[in-house]
């Protein structure tokens, strides 16, 4: 490892996202698959499902499903989706690569779904060499069910994922240098199960090494299926809380998480852990924000708003609306592009948290501009000249927060 560049690592979920843009969900088509209770395999606009799942529920083949939901037309995008690889590329786009490595650790089929995400990938800066291939499961999959109309325009998406290959990716198949990184990332372990049933002692060996750690989450459909009302486990033991310096969720992951009902008692929550900061999303309304003294500047439970600048876009050019799909993904990847950045400048417990959200919102602002959460740069720095305005008029929105 070049002891000159901070290294970002990340690990779990990465998958070929393929999206339906347009659907309606209010079709008497889509309805008909609508969930009837909590964790019944039923489609639930946000939510996930597996595609087993969703073929118990309603006793047909998924195929079937899905040709009356969409009809007889093809995805409109294949996007490299998941949340962990999406967050790393986007990273990777803005962090400098002479002073920075950008890294990610994960599992796909040999197919043609992975070839198409080996081939979009190649054209961004991160490094893929640990991104491994097994023979004898297909790559990952999400369909992506898309309704700009949805939720007053705000938009929603719906998942139904084919885990594939990621069943066989476990904790051995990860190289020790993963460990080593100055910032270490799992996201969406939850749709990579031998990684996320392990997700204690993995963050145990960066923290050994005295490494930042980050974890952002997703709908964990397979503990919510086995125990509807029980909170999903994440860590082991409450107290491994301490092993995360950066957890990121949006509200139906940290209600779901916390066990509680709503967002200011999942906030009271994380802060009475040894979580050292936690920031809980939902879509286009208020954050909320907490840290100890850890990481970040010690913070009270704080709400940060969404960016003004985004909303009048949206709302004045309604022609430039993308879909929502890898918002929350840019999110984290914005996040975890501060932390690096600060890394050179801040000791512990120093980071400023209101730079990490102004980035975290500007990044995942940015993504409601196009289809799927992966941008392919034409050119290295587009990225960033995309965001950088919309940081600036956050910051200039927010004002002095913590």
């Amino acid at each position: 490892m070049d002891s000159d560049k901070i290294i970002i690592s990340g690990i779990g979920c990465a998958l070929a996202d393929l999206i339906y843009n347009g659907v309606s969900f209010n079709s008497p088509a889509f309805k008909k698959y609508l969930t009837k209770q909590t964790g019944d395999g039923g489609l639930s606009p946000g939510k996930l499902v597996f595609t087993e799942e969703l073929e118990l529920f309603s006793g047909e083949k998924y195929p079937e499903i899905l040709n009356k939901i969409v009809g007889n037309r093809a995805y409109d995008v294949l996007n490299v989706g998941g949340p962990s690889l999406v967050s790393m590329i986007l990273a990777s786009q803005i962090l400098n690569g002479e002073e920075f490595d950008v890294k990610f650790y994960g599992v796909a089929g040999s197919d043609v779904y992975a070839n198409a995400i080996f081939e979009k990938v190649s054209r961004t800066p991160l490094d893929i060499g640990n991104y491994i291939v097994l023979k004898d499961k297909p790559t990952p999959t999400t369909d992506v069910f898309s309704d700009p109309q949805y939720d007053n325009g705000h938009g929603e998406r719906t998942f139904v994922n084919n885990i594939g290959a990621a069943w066989k990716y476990l904790p051995e198949h990860i190289a020790d240098d993963f460990f080593d990184a100055d910032i270490a990332c799992f996201g969406g372990t939850a749709l990579v199960p031998g990684i996320h049933d392990n997700l204690t002692s993995l963050l145990k060996r960066v923290r050994n090494n005295k490494r930042i750690t980050v974890v952002n989450t997703v709908f964990d459909f397979r503990n919510q299926k086995k125990n509807p009302d029980m909170p999903w486990p994440l860590v082991d033991r409450f107290e491994d809380y301490s092993l995360i310096d950066v957890l990121i969720m949006d509200t139906e992951e940290a209600l779901r998480i916390s066990g509680k009902n709503t967002e200011i008692e999942a906030s009271q929550y994380f802060a009475s852990t040894e979580v050292s900061s936690f920031i809980i999303t939902n879509g286009a309304k208020d954050l909320w924000v907490g840290s100890n003294d850890v990481l970040f500047e010690k913070s009270e439970i704080t709400k940060f708003p969404t960016s003004q600048r985004i909303g009048e876009e949206l709302k004045n050019n309604p022609e430039r609306k993308g879909d929502t799909t890898g918002c929350g993904d840019n999110f984290a990847g914005g996040i975890i592009t501060s932390l690096a950045l600060q890394l050179k400048n801040c000791e512990r417990g120093t980071f400023n948290l209101s730079e990490a959200i102004a980035w975290g919102v500007s990044a995942g602002g940015n993504c409601c501009f196009t289809v799927g959460g992966t941008y392919l740069e034409n050119a290295p720095g587009e990225i960033i000249n995309k965001i950088q305005p919309i940081q600036n008029a956050y910051i200039n929105q927010i004002g002095p927060q913590v």
